[in-house]
Formats: C-alpha cells, structure tokens, sequence
C-alpha cells in the first residue's frame, strides 16, 4: 500500500513514519507548507526534514514555496479559527491531488502527531477532500508518539520549532512570552 504523507516538519515525520512503515505501507512524503513564515523559518524546517528523509532513505516532494497560496486563502481571518482550518484544507488538498496524480492508494498528514492541532477537524478536511479527490483518507491518531519524536530529534539534532508555522502563530507565541 502506497501513502502520500504530507509532511509539515522533520520532528513530525518521525512517529507518523514509523508506525505507518510497520503496518505495511510504502511511505512518500510531502513537505508542502505555505503558511510557514518567515522564509528563513520554512527553509530551516525544509532543511531539517530534507536531512532526515536522507539518513532515513524515504523519497519527499518538496514543491516550490509560494506563501501567497496560504495569505489568500486566509485573508481576512487572520483571527479566527477558520484561519486553521483553511490552512488545514488548502494543504491536505493539494497533497490529495498529488496522491491521485501519482496513484497512491492513501493520503495522510503529520499534523496528526500534534497535541496542539484540532483531530476532528483534520479528520473531517481528510474525508471530505478523499471523497471529493476519490482517493482514500489514512485516519490514525498518531499523538502518543509526539514526546517521543521530540527526544528522538533532540537527540539526533533535528531542528525543533517553537510554533505552528504561520505569521499569526509566531505573533501569538511571542506575545505570550512577553506575558509577565
């Protein structure tokens, strides 16, 4: 069984790609992140996982970067909750469309290792884009091994990021360390 994943980072690869190699799927990834900012952020995360995908011979697309898909899409939400969940459906679309190109039986997304990511409404973005693509949504609630790949890539020297990706994210992580 063949899977697109799409990959948001290094550190979130790990778990998902392990425990979907050891029920027998054939794992590709997809480092598509738009929302990622700023550049030097999204390339210290590109990096990060390109290293990794070498030392663990896993192939991964790496499509160019183009943020203006990620602000169009949220322009106007910037503060809102629907601002996640377009994020969420831009990405797991295109990964469905590219797992439909390239004939592989399943997609999924690392964003099912994170604690800090909604599940029902990732789940819900999966099902919906699979039955509008016509391909096969892989569900597995990876969230467990989120610890655990954070000291496996600590140890390994993995780059680990302090926030989701986007501006807003970043914005609100240093507001809250400003916090007394």
């Amino acid at each position: 069984m063949n899977i697109l994943l799409h990959t948001c980072c290094a550190v979130c690869l790990l778990y998902p790609l392990e425990k979907l190699t050891k029920s027998g799927f054939n794992v590709t990834g997809l480092f598509y992140n738009p929302n990622i900012h700023p550049f030097s952020e999204y390339r210290l995360r590109k990096e990060a996982t390109e290293e990794l995908s070498k030392s663990l011979g896993i192939k991964i697309f790496f499509p160019e970067y183009h943020p203006e898909e990620y602000f169009r899409q949220v322009n106007y939400k910037e503060d809102s909750i629907e601002r996640c969940y377009l994020c969420w459906s831009l990405r797991l679309n295109k990964t469905a469309r590219l797992a439909k190109q390239n004939n592989f039986d399943y997609f999924s997304t690392t964003l099912l290792v994170s604690p800090y990511q909604d599940q029902e409404a990732i789940k819900k973005i999966g099902l919906d884009t699979a039955s509008r693509e016509g391909i096969k949504f892989y569900f597995e609630d990876f969230r467990p091994g989120f610890r655990l790949a954070h000291e496996q890539a600590r140890a390994k020297g993995i780059y680990c990021q302090k926030y989701c990706g986007c501006l807003y994210s970043e914005v609100a992580r240093c507001r809250k360390s400003r916090k007394p």
